[in-house]
């Protein structure tokens, strides 16, 4: 598919129940979109409050980004529910020139990861497959040895995470949105972005934070990675 130049981006941020962490994330989310300042890039932003049954709203109310609500305990949901209305509002621009960068509640994007995205897709990318690591307060001596060991920093993997994923809206649409499911949802999108023969490209130059717990808000997702990998190594 071909390159086309990006006039504007639309961050989408899911939440349940992240009072805790919220406030950090939507922190680092604004010195990101500060960085965009002079670049001609219309920055749009949806929060998702999804079913919260904590103070995730206040948090939010803090900050100046619109806030959806629905109740569905399911990110894939929440996440096209955020995308829809962020492209009406952006209803202007056309679809292959709109960016879609998707992150989580419970992370912290870094100061360039809306530059990156951006500059991935002006280079040809459909999607953007970004690297994750845990936050290493959260992590055991050894587990955070062996993440270090195995995990060079600013080289991608070639994973997916929902925390640092971006797509182009056009090929969001043609390779059927976010399914309405609890997880693996951004697996399933960019496993169906590959077959349509779309650009996925895999970085490792804007790593987000997430958050090391290994009890998270789905059975599987980045939670279930690391408890697995805490189980091999935390004692180490």
């Amino acid at each position: 598919m071909s390159a086309s130049a990006i006039a504007a981006v639309l961050v989408v941020v899911p939440v349940h129940d992240e009072d805790a962490l919220l406030g950090a994330c939507l922190t680092a989310l604004q010195v990101a979109i500060a960085r965009t300042a002079g670049r001609g890039i219309r920055c749009v932003v949806r929060i998702v409050l999804d079913d919260c049954t904590d103070e995730s709203a206040l948090v939010a109310a803090r900050f100046p980004f619109p806030v959806l609500t629905v109740r569905a305990r399911a990110v894939g949901v929440a996440r096209a529910a955020g995308i829809e209305d962020g492209l009406r509002e952006l209803a202007d621009v056309a679809e292959p020139q709109i960016w879609i960068a998707n992150t989580d509640a419970d992370s912290e994007v870094p100061p360039q990861w809306i530059i990156a995205q951006v500059a991935a897709a002006e280079h040809g990318a459909d999607a953007f497959l970004g690297t994750v690591r845990p936050d290493f307060a959260d992590l055991s001596p050894g587990h955070r040895r062996q993440w270090l060991a195995t995990h060079p920093a600013g080289q991608p993997t070639g994973n997916t995470h929902g925390a640092n994923l971006g797509i182009r809206a056009s090929v969001y649409r043609a390779a059927g949105e976010f399914d309405p499911i609890a997880e693996h949802e951004d697996a399933l999108l960019v496993e169906r972005c590959r077959m349509l023969g779309a650009t996925v490209h895999a970085s490792g130059v804007a790593e987000v934070q997430t958050s090391g717990r290994v009890d998270g808000r789905t059975p599987g997702g980045y939670a279930g990675f690391v408890r697995e990998q805490a189980q091999l190594f935390g004692s180490a």
